[in-house]
Parts: structure tokens; sequence; C-alpha cells
């Protein structure tokens, strides 16, 4: 299953809902990716897709310095799952794939 693309996601954390803008990308046949969110851009590390699980790690300094750990299911154009950072509890993790837009044929 292709998870290629650019996805905004929704983290649900303790102290508030953190939106986020994760790219993902074959290179050389392994998948890379980068987050955008919260005034700063990481990349993600241990980036592994296993059938419809797609799970990766990222470090974060804004709003706290964090370690994070994603796992996700995907599903089409979507995506849910946790992110866990250290011993706090998981955070609920929602996603949406940005669509290309549709060229349109000009009328005649």
């Amino acid at each position: 299953m292709p998870v290629e693309g650019i996805w905004d996601l929704s983290v649900s954390t303790p102290v508030g809902t953190i939106e986020a803008v994760v790219e993902l990308r074959r290179e050389d046949g392994a998948l890379t990716g980068v987050a955008q969110g919260a005034g700063e851009e990481v990349l993600l590390g241990d980036v592994a897709l296993d059938g419809d699980r797609l799970t990766w790690r990222q470090a974060v300094t804004k709003p706290l310095r964090l370690n994070l750990a994603f796992a996700v299911t995907v599903t089409g154009d979507s995506m849910t799952g946790t992110s866990r950072a250290g011993r706090l509890p998981a955070s609920r993790v929602t996603g949406r794939r940005r669509t290309a837009p549709q060229a349109t044929e000009p009328r005649p």
C-alpha cells in the first residue's frame, strides 16, 4: 500500500491538539520523511511500513523537547493511531492525505 504523499495530522495531547504536516517519500526503496509543526521542521527516523501499519520516530523541541514514537494504521487516504513520548500516556493521532488538485477541462 503506498503511503507516500503529504499528510495533515492532528495529535490530541494532554496540553491540546497539535497540527502537523508530514511528507512521506520513497528514496532508493526506503521510506523517508519530514514533519512540520509548531514552527519547526524535523526529519523522521526509523520509518517502516508493515502491511497497513506505519511507524516512525521523531524528536521535537516545541512545545517541549520530546522524542516521539508514532504507530498508525493507514487506510486509503486516512490514518489513525497513537504517538508516545516516553512514559507519558499515548496521544491519539488522526491524519488525512492531501489529494492533488484535479485538472479541469476548459469549457467551450
